[in-house]
């Protein structure tokens, strides 16, 4: 049997494997969501979870070559492409923490070509959206735009980002929500139709894709509020403090 003809025959079983592994990662990051930030739960269950998303993106690499061998182009572009974007911000939760003594290290050569492929990713998705008419593909190629070029300029300007009071912090949840975008549409486009049959339909297609992206932004900039460091007050004048 030919490497093709193995992988096609072994396509449903790839599935199924890729299905577990992204119900793993469903619970595990609502488990990390509501525990402890900091606590032993936390960080265990956190490592789960992007170990699952590591899963998740070995697993989507050989279901997108397998639709590529049957012909479904489109497709396996737009899942490669989904698999570039989860694959950055894996990548940037787990280094944020681990590299947050070194930005140099954090923003070193993976980080750069993580952004660039992203945003190159981006960038082709656009174009097969424009040139098939599909409007799912040209949305959301945004994201792999915005990425994309955020990490190439968190590269260029090192200092500013190092200078930000926890920055690593901020990078952590802000992946971990790249992370939970990626997680929950999976769950909400394939999981939960197959669930629930009777609940499909353009509308619940759309907001499966969108809705997650929508959310984490309302969340990533209620995060930022509630982090926001407290402004450091200067000496009062002799006279003030009198």
């Amino acid at each position: 049997m030919s490497p093709t003809a193995a992988l096609l025959a072994a396509y449903p079983a790839l599935a199924v494997a890729h299905a577990g592994v992204g119900t793993v990662a469903l619970a595990a990051f609502w488990t990390a969501a509501f525990a402890r930030k900091g606590s032993t739960l936390h960080r265990r269950v956190g490592q789960v979870y992007l170990l699952a998303m590591a899963g998740i993106v070995a697993s989507g690499g050989a279901l997108a070559v397998g639709k590529w061998l049957e012909g479904r182009v489109v497709a396996a572009a737009f899942l490669g492409y989904l698999l570039v974007i989860t694959a950055a911000a894996v990548w940037s939760a787990w280094r944020a923490v681990r590299d947050r003594a070194d930005v140099v290290r954090y923003t070193g050569p993976v980080f750069v070509t993580l952004g660039v492929a992203s945003f190159l990713a981006g960038a082709g998705v656009l174009a097969l959206g424009l040139a098939k008419g599909v409007p799912l593909l040209v949305g959301f190629s945004a994201v792999g735009l915005v990425v994309g070029a955020d990490m190439v300029r968190k590269r260029l300007r090192r200092e500013t980002l190092a200078a930000r009071p926890l920055w690593w912090r901020t990078e952590h949840y802000t992946a971990m929500l790249g992370n939970a975008v990626a997680t929950h549409i999976a769950f909400l486009s394939i999981g939960l139709p197959k669930l629930l049959p009777a609940v499909s339909g353009s509308a619940l297609y759309y907001a499966a894709w969108f809705g997650p992206l929508v959310l984490a932004l309302v969340a990533k900039a209620w995060l930022d509020r509630k982090y926001r460091p407290a402004p450091r007050r200067g000496p009062q004048p002799l006279a003030a403090r009198a």
